[in-house]
């Protein structure tokens, strides 16, 4: 694969970034793709490695070592057929994906990882700047007719396999566009929503009926969709987010991460303030921001804040600093617990971990400061410091703690559907179905809180089930 002794020869070397002087004047992505010449290089690191264990760190198990071998050689049109022979929309993981493929990869073991997530994202943008990516048509039809409930990657992934198998495919949205989190939770700076809006034009052209502001349970009953459908698909989100528990909370300035990003991808859309912000204009604008949580919703509040013209910008995380780097002999080829600097946190943040928050402090009904004490963390349990309270000036507070599970109330309550421990649908990665007789479940829906990618996967898995359910077999892969 690649070049024999390219790993040897050529060093790792990504996608850069425009100067953050200039990206944080705008809300569009930023990336600087390299030229073709560096991403052949780049492939033909990929080693002839006897295992290629990255086919097993990725979720959708891309088939990464041929595609880099044929950009190597240039052959840029059948990479992009390798590449969408195991993933239906590589232009998202090529964006948003954290590429656990690349902390699999063999050269990680004592060297840099081959730059995957580029030259994945490369090969088909260049698809799309080509010509190359048409509608696949099914050649017929089977007369069955499928409802996927929730529009996110799993149900984008489900509607589109499932139509090209030829069943007349239904896809329910409760908001006004399709895309689900990756249209009002992503930041158009890490991903454009026209790659959104590109891929459904195809997935119309090939059967598949959107429709949007029709959130099923409330103003679509269930029962109508089982009488009406052969096979229903819950393919909705995890959208219910972790509150904070401590007293203060209920101030004006304390407000979920989600709202916060949704109204500004909206208002990139276009949409009047009205539109955008149903509960009121919640903008960071001069104020000293409060990030609580330190994953990649907490950065993407960072970024929107810092865009927004944020006084300041604090994250907090509760877990202790990870690592600068990773212990490779005992992490590799699983995903690592290092330290990750994200390019929102380039632009302006000030990052405090091992901090519990104990209570919002307020004036009038409004927040002006949030009261934190340090902890210290052994074998595995967290204990106060004795007397290192602080407080941090505060005017508004963004919970990004996480989810708990898909939101109960009208869809989940009216399905009837058995849930798990945990809170979300119960259905296994066998066959993916619920409890109820017809009705399936794929995505963060089933799992729980999780990436792109393994949305991607389990919407296509999930429509290998219901095309197998439907007509005793299937073609579609596994």
């Amino acid at each position: 694969m690649g070049k024999d002794t390219g790993f040897l020869e050529i060093e790792r070397k990504d996608r850069t970034y425009a100067d953050p002087n200039q990206r944080l004047k705008h809300y569009r992505e930023f990336v600087i793709p390299p030229d073709e010449s560096a991403l052949r290089k780049q492939a033909s690191r990929c080693m002839d490695c006897g295992i290629p264990y990255c086919h097993n760190g990725c979720p959708v198990n891309n088939i990464i070592p041929d595609w880099n071998n044929l950009v190597y050689e240039g052959d840029w049109k059948n990479a992009l057929d390798v590449l969408h022979s195991t993933n239906n929309f590589p232009e998202f993981t090529g964006r948003i994906c954290p590429a656990p493929c690349e902390a699999s990869c063999t050269l990680n073991i004592i060297d840099s990882p081959v730059t995957i997530k580029s030259i994945e994202c490369a090969i088909v943008d260049r698809g799309w700047e080509e010509g190359w990516i048409e509608p696949q048509v099914p050649t017929h039809k089977t007369g069955k007719s499928v409802a996927v409930v929730g529009s996110g990657p799993a149900g984008m992934a489900c509607a589109q396999q499932l139509a090209r198998a030829g069943h007349s495919v239904t896809l329910f949205e409760k908001n006004d566009r399709i895309g689900g989190l990756m249209r009002y939770g992503i930041p158009d700076f890490k991903m454009e929503k026209h790659l959104i809006n590109r891929r459904a034009v195809q997935m119309e052209a090939e059967g598949v009926t959107f429709r949007t502001s029709a959130e099923v349970g409330v103003d679509i009953s269930f029962k109508s969709l089982q009488e009406n459908f052969d096979a229903i698909v819950l393919s909705g989100g995890a959208e219910d987010p972790r509150s904070l528990e401590i007293p203060g909370a209920e101030l004006s300035g304390v407000r979920m991460a989600m709202e916060f990003l949704t109204q500004q991808n909206k208002r990139n859309a276009g949409d009047d303030e009205v539109r955008a912000a149903p509960r009121g204009t919640l903008t960071a604008t001069d104020k000293d921001v409060i990030v609580i949580g330190g994953g990649d919703t907490g950065s993407d509040c960072v970024g929107t804040s810092n865009r927004q013209g944020a006084k300041s910008v604090t994250q907090l995380e509760i877990m202790p600093q990870p690592p600068v780097h990773e212990d490779k002999a005992l992490t590799w080829p699983d995903w690592p617990l290092k330290l990750r600097t994200s390019s929102s946190h380039e632009e302006g943040v000030v990052r405090d971990w091992s901090v519990l928050t104990k209570r919002v402090i307020g004036t009038d009904g409004q927040v002006t400061g949030l009261e934190c004490v340090r902890l210290m963390w052994e074998g595995g349990k967290m204990q106060e410091v004795e007397g290192s309270t602080f407080v941090l000036p505060a005017d508004l507070i963004l919970l990004a703690m996480g989810f708990v599970g898909p939101k109960k109330h009208g869809l989940i309550d009216r399905s009837g559907v058995e849930l798990s421990d945990r809170g979300n649908v119960a259905a296994n990665t066998d066959d993916y179905a619920t409890s109820e007789p017809g009705v399936f479940a794929c995505g963060d829906m089933r799992r729980g809180q999780s990436l792109v990618v393994w949305a991607i996967r389990e919407g296509r898995q999930c429509a290998r089930s219901v095309d197998m359910a439907l007509m005793g077999a299937s073609e579609l892969p596994r």
